[in-house]
Formats: structure tokens, sequence, C-alpha cells
């Protein structure tokens, strides 16, 4: 295939896959917001207003322990996130690891692969206390879910896609409206952003439905979307070119 026929493959391949991405988060945090003391584990911009209503001692706030806990968990999430993927000290093995796949690193890869584990152990955690965890439960819940979704937003954040972050709409949704005063972006950027606000609504509506109607399946959909993403990039942002440019030489 041609290279430049390949490159605009593979960006395709990387707008569905991000658009999969945000549908996770949104299932995340509807699930999270409904059913687990109305916290976010994505959306860090509504726990720090929460923190402060919190702070205020607003009647209606969430509790400030369960807000700690959601934004701890995303925090490390995305310091574990980032050393996967920007090592300390890169040998040259990694940066020409990196070449043939500039729209999809592999280490994007690597780190929404490791994702999954704390995915995992929020599932059998929520399955363990048959959809209704304790107090107790649902501070580790957060935290947990809190960390795959910090190690999501790091791993989209490597892959430098203006205005897509998965885990939160309001940089998309600024880039897109702006749009409409200067014109600057192409159809195929429109295309993007629109596709992941949808793709975000999409995902909150999956979760809130499941979670009402097949509350103990309700994570799993979060788990199966992100193993598929991860998955599906092993496939098609394998690094066959770089393989084949060490057999055959210059």
């Amino acid at each position: 295939m041609p290279k430049v026929d390949r490159l605009s493959s593979e960006i395709t391949i990387r707008d569905w896959l991000l658009f999969a991405l945000t549908i996770s988060s949104g299932a995340v945090d509807a699930i999270s917001f409904l059913a687990l003391g109305k916290v976010f584990t994505a959306f860090m911009t509504g726990n720090i207003a929460f923190l402060g209503l919190a702070i205020a001692q607003d009647p209606s706030a969430p509790s400030i322990l369960a807000v700690l806990a959601s934004m701890a968990g995303f925090a490390v999430g995305i310091y574990f996130a980032t050393r996967i993927l920007i090592p300390s000290l890169p040998s040259a093995t990694d940066r020409e690891d990196e070449a043939p796949c500039l729209v999809w690193p592999w280490r994007t890869t690597y780190a929404l692969g490791v994702s999954l584990l704390p995915h995992l152990c929020f599932v059998l955690i929520w399955i363990a206390t048959d959809a209704k965890p304790s107090a107790n439960a649902t501070l580790v819940l957060l935290a947990v879910w809190a960390l795959a979704m910090g190690m999501q937003s790091a791993a989209v954040r490597r892959l430098n896609v203006g205005g897509v972050f998965t885990t939160a709409a309001t940089a998309t949704f600024i880039f897109l409206v702006g749009d409409l005063a200067h014109g600057s972006l192409t159809s195929e950027e429109r295309r993007r952003l629109v596709g992941v606000l949808v793709s975000l609504a999409i995902g909150a509506t999956a979760g809130a439905l499941l979670l009402i109607h097949a509350p103990i399946y309700a994570p799993l959909l979060s788990f199966v979307v992100t193993l598929a993403v991860v998955a599906t990039t092993m496939t098609a942002f394998a690094r066959h070119d770089h393989h084949h440019a060490k057999t055959t030489g210059p």
C-alpha cells in the first residue's frame, strides 16, 4: 500500500479507536456518578468543582473523601502511564520503535493494556458486592476506576490529536465551536471532534441504561471496549515496516 494511503488508513482507524475510548469513558462517568456517590472518575473538572462544594459544606455536595479518592486515583494513573509513555532514559531502540508508529506509538497501546488491570479490578469488586458496594468499597472503586481513566487520558494525550482527550469534552467543544469563528479546521478534523462529542453522549447513555436494566454487567462495557481497542491496535499498528526495513536495509 502506498505510504500516503497507509497513513490515511491508520488515521481513520485511530479516530475510530478514539471514539471507542470516549464511549468507554462516557459510560464510566455515568456509572460512577449515578452509582458511586455522585462523583466522576474521568471528568476531573467536575470533581474539582465538587471538592469546592464539599469544602463549603454544601448539603448537596458529594463526600469529600469520595472526591479525593477519585482525584488521587486519576493522578496516580497519569503518573504511571507517563512513566510508560516517556521513559526517563530512552534508548536508541525506543526511538527506532516509535518511528514507524507516528499515528499510534506502541507505548500508547502498552499503557492502555496496563489500564485493563484496574478496569478488571473494578469489575471483580463490583460483582463481588453484587453491584451494591459499601461506603468503603465505593472509595476503592472510585480510586481504581479513576486510575484506569488517568492512564487512558495520559495515553491519548501522547497521540497529540488536537482537541481530543476522550475523558473530557470541554477542549473538544472549544475547538469545534471556535472553528465557527475562524474556520481553520479541515473537514476531517471537524468530523473527528463531532465524533468525540457524540461518542461521549453514546457512552453515557449506554452506561446509564446498563446500570438501570443490568447493573451487574454495567462496568463490563468499558472493560470490553478498552480490551477491543488494545487488541485492534496490536494488529492495525504492528511495526512490520520497521522490521522489514531492518531486514532489507537501505
